[in-house]
């Protein structure tokens, strides 16, 4: 199959018909992903390690910074000499393997299993995370209204795969008392349980890629002309051009949206930390629901919330943006909503933790609500940005430059485990206010610089 024939394989929705078997691979990739991170801080508190929470707030933050901090030295190397197909199975065999490592505390002494197996994720990572979002981003023509609602369902498979693990992970990992060192022994199975779903995405996508893909990322960019298909050959002739100065222009614009976007994951990543903590001491886990009773919830499901709403509003804002045709708001509105939504989930939790303060464990309707305005926002930023680059990027540097955009989640974690390092220190109600008045600040900035960064991107849409 040639690559016009793989954009031309459509769905009846018009999607390509790759779009949803990436959907799939990236599903699980993230089930491995999130599956761990439900586990990560509740596990490093554990009699197993022994971390404070701070200590443990700040390895956590520097774990999921390196996470998108390796995606440029990974998009780089499968645009120039691996190809883009090729990086993605290696990241899926390192993730697997980080997994089991993880899950080998009792083999191996816990902070080796830790370290180690925390440094193959992040290296696999660094492999796949922008190359399939780079081929996502080639299965359309340049300027095509399909793009963003694409990129939407995209990031629904993400999430669905969210969705999913803090339930499967957290009911085999997470024991019902995290210090009782008789439980211990559980934290292996969640892990395990992550690897497994990597190793299911990887034999979906070794079985599959061939008969979707063509040869769209087969080989790096500068090497694509080898292959007998047009597409290809344009490819790899544009990539031996300098850049000229829209391209630049685009750049600058490029490295906006990921400034804006680095406050957006701080905020949005204290959900592995600081978040964590909340639901586990301040939120009441054993709530009476009429007709059914008392029942009891653990800390780690308070991790699904966010990809439930996530697949339950992403074909809503897809269909949105493909609605609104001429209408549809410029990407640089989209990321000052998605600031300013944020910033009002993060209220929501201000309040619950006012009331924390004066009574007790509160209602977990706060973190819901605080979960359900983030995802809005996220929805308005995440796959919008991804599609962003996709426009905006040189073609020579199509998976750099998304490495580039997932290195805004490397500055916002590393912010964010700077952050939730002062749950202990600061009062609940100061260290969530943070939050909720930056986004809402940023959010408003980002609207009054729409102008310049539009003209920066020079008509792209």
């Amino acid at each position: 199959m040639t690559d016009e024939e793989v954009k031309h394989n459509v769905t009846k929705k018009g999607q390509p018909k790759a779009l949803y078997m990436l959907f799939m691979v990236e599903m699980w990739e993230r089930f491995n992903y999130y599956g761990m991170r439900a586990l990560l801080s509740l596990f490093m508190i554990s009699t197993v390690i022994g971390f404070s929470k701070a200590t443990s707030s700040k390895i956590y933050g520097m774990f999921t910074a390196l996470v998108y901090l390796t995606p440029v030295l990974g998009g780089y190397l499968a645009d120039r000499y691996i190809g883009k197909r090729h990086s993605i199975t290696i990241g899926a065999i390192l993730m697997a393997l980080g997994q089991f490592v993880l899950a080998s505390y009792e083999i191996i002494p816990p902070q080796l299993a830790l370290g180690t197996g925390l440094v193959l994720i992040i290296i696999g990572n660094g492999f796949f995370k922008p190359n399939i979002s780079s081929i996502v981003g080639e299965l359309y023509e340049p300027n095509d209204p399909r793009r963003d609602g694409g990129f939407t369902i995209f990031y629904m498979g993400i999430n669905l795969g969210a969705f999913f693990a803090p339930f499967i992970c957290g009911f085999l990992g997470e024991p019902h008392d995290p210090m009782n060192a008789l439980e211990a022994y559980k934290w292996k199975y969640g892990f395990m349980a992550a690897g497994t779903g990597m190793i299911i995405g990887l034999i979906w996508y070794l079985v599959s890629q061939n008969k979707y893909l063509g040869h769209i990322g087969l080989k790096p960019v500068t090497k694509s002309g080898d292959i007998d298909d047009a597409t290809e050959k344009a490819r790899a002739e544009a990539a031996n051009k300098p850049l000229t100065s829209e391209e630049w222009d685009k750049i600058k614009a490029i490295f906006t949206f990921v400034f804006f976007a680095v406050f957006f994951f701080a905020f949005f990543e204290q959900a592995g930390t600081s978040l964590n903590f909340f639901a586990k001491e301040a939120t009441n886990l054993h709530p009476v629901l009429p007709f059914i009773g008392e029942i009891t919830l653990k800390a780690s499901y308070f991790q699904a919330v966010n990809p439930i709403f996530v697949v339950l509003f992403a074909p809503l804002f897809a269909k949105l943006w493909l609605r609104m045709g001429d209408k549809n708001p410029s990407i640089p509105t989209k990321f000052g909503w998605g600031l300013f939504l944020q910033g009002i989930g993060f209220t929501a939790v201000v309040i619950g933790a006012s009331l924390y303060a004066a009574n007790g464990p509160v209602s977990a309707i706060w973190l819901v609500l605080t979960y359900m305005f983030c995802t809005m926002g996220e929805l308005c930023l995440s796959p919008v940005g991804l599609s962003m680059v996709s426009k905006l990027a040189p073609a020579k540097f199509m998976s750099l430059f998304m490495g580039v955009w997932l290195m805004a989640s490397f500055g916002g974690n590393l912010l964010a485990g700077w952050l939730a390092s002062y749950y202990e220190s600061w009062s609940l109600t100061t260290l969530f206010s943070v939050p909720a008045g930056l986004s809402m600040l940023f959010g408003v900035i980002m609207w009054i610089m729409t102008g310049k960064i539009k003209r920066w991107m020079h008509g792209v849409q």
